[in-house]
């Protein structure tokens, strides 16, 4: 699953956290969060404190994983190039 948005990692919480069956509040204290707080990651506010939002993330069972395309320095090289404007260089390595 791809995460693009404030708003798609909030109902990704919501989503996990109602299938697991348990409340906001149960969440925001397991978090160590208000119930309010959570009520605003779930909407996908998009200015969180990112360290609640991982301990948030954890308590759900949601594990990150990062996939990394070219450097900038290569991703910059492709658009500007005329001959590559639609080559995309990923780094699999």
């Amino acid at each position: 699953m791809f995460i693009r948005t404030t708003r798609e990692v909030g109902l990704l919480v919501r989503d996990r956290r109602r299938a697991l069956g348990i409340t906001q509040a149960e969440l925001a204290e397991r978090v160590g969060a208000s119930r309010e707080w959570i009520r605003l990651l779930e909407s996908g506010k998009p200015r969180l404190e990112l360290g609640l939002t991982l301990r948030a993330l954890t308590a759900l069972g949601i594990a990150l994983n990062a996939e990394f395309d070219a450097p900038p320095s290569q991703q910059a090289a492709a658009v500007s190039s005329p001959t590559n404007r639609r080559t995309r260089t990923r780094d699999r390595g």
